[in-house]
């Protein structure tokens, strides 16, 4: 039998399967359609993120100071290296600006930069990590929704058995065929899924390191560069 062909192809079948089996083929559907974009889009602008990060990253480096530094990424209106810089740059700002004694300023600097700086990049990372749970959703629940789609073409399989009092192949072919076709579908959206999944959090780990390599390049600056914020001997 070619299941191509009009009469007796996948639609027709679908057309003629139990509104469960439609309803769950529909869910699977939207589940492949949904974790397609995600993964096309991700890669998209995690290749971008990437780049720009590897760019900015050389340029902070190659600054002769830290004001430089942040004056050259501030050229990219998307640094985001720039947003976490300048909040940094803001809490020194307002120690310096504060009435403490620098003893004090001392003491808590380091501190509340390092905070300020782990709160930028978790913020970037946050962003970057957005759909991801919903790739994880589609990867363990697929097979799953799939499992009942054939559990259930089973139960019509040995339904129509006990109808027709027989066990011949048009008895049961409907039923099996409803519940082979929900297990593939299952099957097509689980397995990208999974694949682009763990791809996809390798290289958010990638940024991460990244965002944690500038967040350290930019408080060793500030210590070297900023006197009151200079290491003392205790």
């Amino acid at each position: 039998m070619d299941i191509f062909l009009p009469e007796q192809g996948l639609w027709s079948m679908l057309a003629q399967a139990s509104l469960l089996i439609q309803f769950i083929m529909l869910v699977l559907l939207v589940m492949s359609v949904s974790s397609w974009t995600i993964i096309i889009y991700k890669f998209i602008s995690y290749k971008r993120f990437t780049q720009n990060v590897g760019n900015q990253l050389q340029i902070f480096d190659r600054a002769s100071d830290l004001a430089e530094a942040m004056k050259k990424v501030r050229q990219d209106a998307d640094s985001p290296l720039y947003r976490i810089g300048f909040s940094a740059l803001k809490e020194i700002q307002k120690l310096e600006q504060s009435h403490l004694s620098s003893s004090v300023k001392f003491r808590i600097a380091e501190d509340n930069v390092r905070r300020v700086l782990r709160q930028g990049v978790s913020t970037h990372l946050k962003k970057l990590s957005s759909s991801l749970p919903f790739l994880a959703i589609c990867a363990n629940s697929s097979l799953l929704i799939g499992l009942l789609g054939t559990v259930w073409g089973i139960m019509n399989a040995f339904h129509a058995i006990g109808v027709q009092r027989g066990a011949s192949l048009a008895t049961v072919a409907p039923g099996i065929s409803e519940a082979l076709i929900t297990t593939a579908f299952g099957l097509v959206v689980a397995i990208p899924a999974t694949i682009f999944y763990n791809i996809l959090w390798e290289r958010l780990n990638s940024i991460q390191s990244d965002l944690i390599y500038f967040a350290g390049a930019f408080l060793n600056r500030a210590q070297r560069e900023l006197p009151w914020m200079e290491k003392r001997e205790r």
